[in-house]
């Protein structure tokens, strides 16, 4: 079986990450919910894109020696639209940590769950897979993805591109039930029922209070 290429180890891992992120529930909940404004299901894509920035090109890390030679040795590498690239593999609290901060800037959803972790765990044996060129990962998940009927072709997009175009901040009357869309509990409100009357005790002519019992039906 041949080996596959550098190219198609780091298409294979972005679309592993696009896949793990389709199928985390709080995501899904937000983008369905439109808690990212509008843009939620563009947010998403550009999600992809933000996590599979965190780690070096797999271009880069799985070229031959011989082009690795010719390229620059600068500990800080730009690429041709100035975006600075990583060039060290994150950990999973890494990984985690920009799940849930993204999370709570974009989509205004503070995952209480361990269910960041799980996605950051996912990631990173998709990007394990993908540095020794099995991509038996991305499969399982593209498998789970179709079973929940998941049709299209997923995509990520570059962090940088929705800088450019997009803008996120939406108006206050489109986000007025987020709130409520966000499941806070909602304020105690005082009962305006008035409390029954109290029964004054019947004393006869002795003084004696008399025990009143209940009316039988």
């Amino acid at each position: 079986m041949a080996t596959p290429t550098p190219a198609t180890c780091q298409s294979q891992f972005e679309q592993g990450v696009a896949i793990a992120l389709h199928l985390w529930p709080a995501l899904s909940l937000a983008v369905q919910n439109n808690w990212g404004g509008p843009d939620s299901a563009d947010k998403r894509d550009w999600f992809a894109g933000a996590v599979v920035d965190l780690f070096p090109d797999l271009n880069k890390v799985l070229a031959p020696a011989s082009e690795k030679q010719q390229q620059p040795s600068n500990t800080t590498q730009k690429s041709t639209d100035d975006h600075e690239e990583a060039t060290e593999e994150p950990d999973q609290l890494d990984i985690e940590t920009v799940l849930l901060q993204v999370m709570l800037d974009e989509f205004e959803v503070n995952v209480d769950d361990d269910s960041a972790f799980e996605v950051a765990e996912q990631i990173l044996r998709v990007r394990l897979g993908c540095l020794k060129g099995k991509f038996d990962e991305v499969d399982a998940l593209r498998r789970r993805f179709e079973g929940k009927g998941g049709n299209k072709k997923v995509v990520f997009k570059k962090a940088e591109d929705q800088d450019n175009d997009t803008d996120w901040d939406t108006d206050d009357d489109e986000e007025v039930d987020s709130d409520e869309e966000m499941g806070e509990a909602p304020a105690l409100v005082p009962t305006t029922q008035q409390p029954k009357e109290k029964v004054e005790p019947e004393v006869d002519e002795d003084g004696f209070t008399k025990v009143v019992g209940k009316k039988k039906r």
